[in-house]
């Protein structure tokens, strides 16, 4: 069943990179990706332990996409389908002013500035086509590469938890961006 919505789900394009809406053919890949111990040891989620996994998690993905309460794509190098890694904005507030920001990459395409073009792609389309108040998203404070991406595309820290509740930060550091 192929719940992808186009309309939801925009092609996003930067210099080397097209973000694509996910589909059941990225199972693979979503699957080496959410198995990753390393991808995996900053994020609070179960890891995908085979292909039905990978499989259940893209039609959660296109459910919510299909209901707009979330954007995800999947990083691809122009050219080629193959996926590199995901972004996503979720937890899209019930105003559609605000939204979190998520990422990862594998680590084999880490260090090469495709998250840096991604997220940018990502926060133009969310500040600019959807006019969205705040982008917040949530890190490890041991995730270093991930606060250093988040502070060079403007985040501040969030220090008082105005945007992100402690509780649903879960440990995690809330930084914020505002749409001036």
């Amino acid at each position: 069943m192929q719940l992808f919505n186009p309309v939801s789900t925009p092609i996003l394009t930067t210099e080397r990179l097209v973000l694509r809406a996910l589909s059941f053919d990225d199972a693979s890949a979503i699957l080496q990706l959410r198995s990753n111990e390393s991808v995996n040891k900053y994020l609070d989620r179960p890891k995908a332990i085979n292909l039905e996994d990978a499989k259940a998690f893209i039609e959660k993905i296109q459910k919510g996409s299909h209901r707009k309460d979330s954007y995800y794509w999947a990083i691809c190098y122009k050219g080629h389908d193959n996926l590199l890694g995901t972004t996503c904005l979720w937890s899209v507030s019930e105003d559609n002013t605000m939204a979190e920001m998520g990422y990862e990459l594998h680590p084999e395409h880490q260090g090469k500035g495709i998250m840096q073009e991604a997220v940018a792609a990502v926060i133009d389309f969310a500040l600019n086509v959807l006019h969205f108040k705040i982008i917040t998203a949530v890190t490890m404070l041991e995730n270093v590469p991930s606060i250093k991406l988040l502070t060079q595309k403007g985040f501040l820290l969030d220090n008082d938890y105005t945007y992100v509740s402690k509780e649903d930060a879960n440990g995690g550091q809330v930084f914020y961006l505002l749409n001036n």
